[in-house]
């Protein structure tokens, strides 16, 4: 449910709750329980200082109510049981509001690491087609740039895995640092990065610059939309298609 749409079933159970007191109450009935239900509504779409207002709220109501209903006395309005009533709308939308915040964080969370590449923390493959499909739809002009890091079956015989990793992310972290505001690095391979940015011209000359001194280097190809082609899979297979030709007749492509 979207907050906006839950903070909307809120207002009109506050008012419903409201308008059912002041005409059907009487002594021992208690519809003023029925406030719990826009107090949750409320704390589960903000957080727990959201639930504490939403529930001293709901307290402020249930008074008007009691002073609108001619059944009963209107000295109810502010008793010690109106106080516990208060007490117990805030306590129950604090912590249903604390939860609530907690989960969409933790949800957040989630959603991030599934977007990321468990080795380099740059994007991976779901994540860039997804970025891709989006930038598409957009229809504004883009480059994607593939890059391949040289030698890396070498560097995982000769040093181990580690060494592989380690170049691994000697490279997304290269690429992130050249990347622009709004460009987006992913590894979309064991040894292939994709970099979706409005210029990538060079990209790889100045990768390889940086990567030098670490004894590494990058091949890449680019492709740019609309220009090489309108669709996401062109775009993609054209890309790959130059890297391909760029490693076997180096230099870079790009």
């Amino acid at each position: 449910m979207r907050r906006a749409t839950a903070i909307s079933l809120a207002g009109l159970g506050y008012a419903a709750v409201f308008a059912a007191f002041v005409l059907v109450e009487r002594p021992g009935l208690g519809i003023a329980h029925f406030f719990y239900l826009p107090v949750c509504l409320v704390a589960l779409a903000t957080d727990a200082f959201g639930g504490i207002a939403a529930g001293f709220l709901a307290a402020g109501l249930y008074c008007l109510a009691v002073v609108a209903d001619p059944r009963i006395p209107s000295r109810d309005a502010l008793t010690t049981a109106t106080g516990i009533r208060a007490i117990t709308f805030a306590l129950i939308g604090a912590v249903i509001g604390f939860y609530a915040s907690r989960n969409r964080g933790l949800v957040a969370q989630l959603r991030d690491h599934a977007a990321r590449d468990f080795v380099t923390g740059v994007g991976n493959a779901r994540a860039f087609d997804d970025e891709l499909q989006r930038r598409v739809a957009a229809g504004s002009a883009f480059s994607l740039v593939l890059v391949d890091v040289d030698e890396l079956r070498r560097v995982n015989e000769v040093h181990g895995h580690h060494a592989g990793n380690t170049a691994l992310k000697t490279v997304a972290a290269t690429l992130e640092q050249l990347a622009g505001d709004g460009d987006v690095v992913a590894r979309v391979g064991g040894d292939e990065f994709a970099v979706l940015t409005r210029e990538g011209v060079g990209l790889a000359k100045r990768a390889n610059v940086l990567l030098a001194r670490e004894r590494l280097a990058v091949t890449a190809a680019m492709t740019c939309f609309p220009a090489d082609d309108e669709t996401a899979d062109g775009l993609f297979r054209k890309a790959d298609d130059r890297l391909f030709a760029a490693k076997l007749v180096r230099p870079l492509a790009v």
